[in-house]
């Protein structure tokens, strides 16, 4: 339509952008409400899904659990990690926070590792951090990680990536 609309501005010396938005409104409705999908829960999906006049689908609604942080046992170190990437495959990053028994601050540390997946990213912070616990001399070591694959590969209940088993 934009393409279409360029021509005729451009060949016959007409603009009609209101009609060119009405066709792409009126559109996208169609194909979205053509769509088995549904959006996402969140506002910026709404709003546009409304701008365009498309019937909602929410999408399945996730039971929230409560979180609850708690300090280690007796002669125990905690150790938080996260890891992130910017996009499915980007720029990644990790980082992390040691804690003691006593609710004191030992350390923290972040790191870059260039351009990764995120199951890579969090593989790596995982093995960053044990790396810097062992240079510590820390024994007693709680690791909590956000990942459930990365946390089953390290307990052997899946299968390590190629890539990754050397590492």
């Amino acid at each position: 339509m934009i393409w279409r609309m360029r021509n005729y501005t451009r060949f016959q010396d007409k603009i009609e952008v209101s009609k060119a938005i009405s066709v792409i409104k009126d559109l996208t409705c169609l194909v979205g409400n053509s769509s088995k999908a549904s959006m996402k829960n969140d506002m910026l999906d709404f709003n546009v899904i409304k701008f365009f006049g498309i019937k909602t689908r929410s999408g399945k609604v996730l039971r929230p659990f409560p979180v609850r942080w708690e300090f280690p046992s007796s002669g125990w170190v905690k150790i938080n990690i996260d890891g992130t990437t910017r996009g499915y495959h980007g720029l990644a990053t990790c980082g992390c926070i040691f804690c003691g028994s006593m609710r004191e601050f030992i350390g923290a540390f972040s790191a870059f590792l260039e351009v990764q997946t995120a199951l890579v990213a969090e593989f790596y912070e995982v093995i960053h951090v044990m790396e810097e616990a062992q240079k510590m001399g820390l024994t007693n070591v709680w690791l909590e990680c956000d990942s459930a694959l990365v946390c089953a590969m390290f307990t052997a209940k899946t299968n390590v990536p190629w890539m990754l088993r050397n590492r």
